[in-house]
């Protein structure tokens, strides 16, 4: 080796990036993420009880995760990028601890609710970076697909797990143990982090975003504070204020965006088909797949009288062939763009919610296994596609805002989803007193439910269509689009 030129500065060491300790502490934590927002769903009113919380409160256990987890997605990831994504996925993890251990210790119901909160904006700042910190581990091509896939798994390992573990827990050791225990395991991922994960950033960071954070943040907590509140009756004056609001702070976000010299969210990129089959799948994915089934296994307690643990029980045979099929999904890479996977995904999640329809108190949840299968394996096809186009839509250096923006649509389209899911489920009125009718009238609105559920999944599929079609017509006018590696040196340049 020749002698460094005289006056020059040495070259800095070479950083170890490894991939495969990257993968794990990542995959751990978006799977805890899972755990922790989906645990209450299966004991909703068990842990309302327990907390004293009334039935607005019982709304409020998932919606307060969901408005901390929607308000700071996209700021979570434009900051990871800029000011380095191992630090913002410790800081969230260690937060996400933090959040838990208050839950647990919660002296009453407003205080587990704003651990709840606290739970929400913790999560953003592990989702956000999460994906980030994988392509940076992986280069493009197989292993990064690969990786990808495995996180989409983890995505529907956390959900598998989360009601079962909840109503466990719950039932066992009462409702405190469940956020103890997370506490726990995020603080053991939490040192993981630290010490194997590797940190990288943007070469020329961009300068603050306050007032596109500010509007972001406002307008999706106001909107699904006014979706959640709309459950008790939609046309109440704080619901449409509520509703107003969001809309228009959004509407805000987007004049600002347009406006600033650096902004948080670039605009232009919904000019890219990938992009919008990015956040408009992710959109679809929470509003007709995430939302109604984080309800399902409320009406499955009201249908056909089950459990809260054999309500988690049922869902998990959706969340876990979703694992399956995320894990498999690699092998579809080689024949189908992450585009038509997404609208090949949502298709086959819509036939198997279709196939859910028909519940009647009588016949035993058996009845439904066919439909959640085939749901199931379309949710793992879509989760790992969603992951791929998240990071492949964006420039490579802004790689955790594509997460961030993607995530920020998967968790919109989820409040509102619920919201529709119960609106829709409860329609129907019960034609006599008594639990029986009571029973049939849900089970009535439950099919209503699955059908919108459905409609809406074969919408998402065509809007999917609608940017493949778009991609095959701009790679026909400029020709053959640069390879991965190729695009990544442009955009660090």
């Amino acid at each position: 080796m020749s002698p460094a030129p005289p006056g020059s500065s040495p070259a800095p060491p070479a950083v170890s990036v490894r991939p495969g300790a990257t993968l794990a502490v990542t995959a751990a934590a978006t799977a805890l993420v899972t755990v922790a927002y989906t645990a209450p769903t299966a004991s909703l009113a068990a842990t309302a009880r327990a907390a004293h919380l009334g039935a607005s409160g019982r709304t409020w256990i998932l919606t307060g995760t969901l408005v901390g987890i929607s308000a700071l997605l996209l700021t979570a990831g434009s900051a990871a990028d800029d000011h380095g994504r191992k630090r913002v996925f410790t800081f969230g993890v260690t937060l996400f601890a933090a959040a838990e251990a208050l839950a647990a210790l919660a002296p009453g119901g407003a205080v587990y609710l704003a651990a709840r909160v606290l739970l929400g904006i913790a999560s953003a700042a592990v989702l956000a970076p999460a994906l980030g910190l994988i392509s940076h581990a992986h280069p493009p091509g197989p292993a990064r697909i690969r990786a990808l896939g495995i996180w989409g798994a983890a995505v529907g390992l956390g959900i598998a797990v989360g009601p079962v573990y909840g109503a466990l827990v719950q039932q066992w050791a009462g409702w405190r143990t469940v956020g103890g225990g997370l506490a726990l395991v995020s603080a053991a991922v939490a040192a993981c982090a630290a010490v194997h994960l590797t940190e990288s950033r943007a070469e020329q960071p961009r300068a603050l975003d306050p007032y596109g954070v500010l509007t972001l943040a406002a307008g999706t907590s106001v909107l699904i504070a006014g979706l959640a509140e709309g459950r008790t009756g939609w046309g109440r004056p704080v619901v449409v204020a509520l509703l107003a609001g969001g809309v228009l702070l959004l509407a805000a976000f987007a004049v600002v965006e347009a406006k600033v010299r650096e902004p948080m969210l670039d605009l232009a990129l919904f000019r890219s088909p990938g992009f919008i089959a990015a956040t408009g799948g992710a959109l679809f994915t929470g509003l007709s797949l995430v939302g109604f089934m984080s309800y399902l296994p409320t009406l499955l307690q009201g249908v056909l009288g089950l459990s809260g643990l054999a309500a988690g029980g049922v869902l998990a045979l959706w969340s876990g062939l979703s694992v399956v099929s995320a894990l498999q999904a690699r092998r579809l890479a080689a024949h189908l763009s992450a585009t038509a996977q997404v609208a090949f995904g949502l298709l086959v999640c819509g036939l198997g919610e279709a196939g859910l329809y028909g519940l009647t108190p009588g016949p035993p949840w058996l009845r439904l296994a066919p439909g959640l299968a085939v749901a199931g394996i379309g949710s793992g096809v879509l989760n790992a596609a969603l992951a791929r186009l998240a990071v492949s839509s964006v420039p490579a250096h802004r790689a955790a805002m594509g997460s961030g923006a993607n995530n920020t649509s998967r968790y919109l389209g989820s409040a509102l989803g619920v919201a529709v899911t119960v609106a829709v489920a409860g329609s129907a009125r019960a034609a006599a007193p008594g639990p029986e009718a009571a029973a049939r009238a849900l089970a009535t609105g439950t099919d209503r439910a699955v059908l919108v559920a459905a409609a809406l999944c074969l919408t998402g599929a065509a809007l999917a269509v609608a940017a493949r079609r778009a991609e095959a017509r701009d790679k026909t006018i400029t020709g053959p689009e640069p390879t991965a590696p190729a695009r990544e040196r442009a955009a660090t340049r």
